[in-house]
């Protein structure tokens, strides 16, 4: 199987959707998305997750299959209150050059590393559906 490269459309549009929300006012970045959460929280979750597969990817070329770290599926409910200190400037940028650093990345990927890494979980190759859950959310917080 080859790997579809359109993901790398989906990814930067994504990108591009951070981007315009990190341009947000800080107080629009304390807009409330659902019960918990605010922009600039989402901002920051969707830099954490983005940094974790470039630890995939990272374990997968050097180990030569796929490196899934081991990580609680709690770590949003225990990360919420690191993610709420972070500055809402400072979450917006961190989402903006995670996203960015990691559409790079995919994109120079060997076909194989992203193939076997699609293969166990697409999510991590077409960060876009990841991303625009979240921005949907900020989106209609927004009501933009």
């Amino acid at each position: 199987m080859s790997i579809d490269r359109q993901f790398a459309v989906l990814n930067r549009a994504s990108t591009e959707r951070i981007r315009n929300i990190a341009r947000l006012s800080d107080k629009e970045l304390l807009t409330p998305v659902g019960e918990h959460w605010t922009a600039a929280i989402t901002l920051a979750h969707l830099a954490f997750w983005d940094r974790r597969v470039m630890v995939v990817l990272d374990g997968t070329e050097h180990d030569g299959k796929v490196f899934v770290p081991e990580i609680d599926i709690l770590v949003n409910d225990l990360s919420l209150p690191l993610w709420a200190a972070i500055p809402p400037r400072a979450a917006a940028t961190i989402a903006v050059e995670a996203a960015q650093d990691l559409d790079e990345r995919l994109e120079k990927c060997a076909d194989d590393v992203l193939e076997a890494v699609y293969q166990y979980n697409p999510r991590w190759v077409v960060r876009a559906l990841h991303r625009n859950e979240h921005l949907d959310e900020v989106d209609a917080a927004l009501k933009v």
